[in-house]
């Protein structure tokens, strides 16, 4: 059943959360990558208010290298929508979507899946987009040392590569293809650089 999202939440959350995407390590896990998300749902005509809520808080703690970002993001979120009195089941579906966007738990509703093949959109972009991205990922992690960045890239970008099925719903099935020739040109350009 949709739940009904007081519109108080939708108008203030922009406010609340652009603090979060603006933090100066940040070169991809940013405002435009909220807004990447929010408009390609809405693209697809399946950008609930839940999930625009889920866009908006998914990454407000983004520490490259922390394993708990998206829990601490979806407690922050949380007491946020506490705060301005979101229902309680509306405040444990929200919840439900930042956490799928960990990408180790399999999704249990269509929502969240959307919410992860949304995130993971930017796999299957144009191989522009696709270089912009990882060199912002790479910026991200400037800290780690070559090496180690590599080793570490080179097994996650296999790890998506190597899924069955990259996108989990219909309405984003068609990246799958140019997802699986940006990775394997990824991984290439990994391995050559050695």
């Amino acid at each position: 059943m949709a739940q009904e999202v007081p519109w108080s939440l939708l108008a203030g959350v922009r406010a609340y959360a652009l603090p979060f995407y603006q933090e100066p390590h940040r070169a991809y896990h940013t405002a435009v990558h909220v807004r990447e998300l929010l408009l390609g749902l809405g693209r697809r005509g399946v950008l609930s208010p839940a999930l625009a809520l889920a866009v908006w808080g998914h990454d407000l703690v983004y520490e490259p290298g922390a394993t708990d970002n998206e829990q601490r993001s979806a407690e922050l979120f949380d007491a946020w929508l506490a705060s301005r009195g979101a229902p309680d089941d509306l405040r444990e579906q929200v919840r439900d979507l930042i956490l799928v966007t960990r990408h180790v738990a399999p999704a249990f509703t269509h929502e969240e899946a959307l919410l992860v093949d949304a995130d993971l959109s930017i796999l299957g972009a144009s191989p522009e987009a696709f270089g912009v991205y990882d060199a912002a990922i790479r910026r991200e992690y400037a800290h780690v040392p070559e090496c180690r960045y590599r080793h570490g890239r080179l097994a996650v970008l296999r790890g998506f590569l190597e899924r069955e099925t990259l996108y989990l719903t219909p309405e984003y099935a068609d990246l799958d293809a140019p997802a699986r020739r940006n990775l394997r040109a990824a991984i290439a350009a990994l391995e050559n650089s050695r």
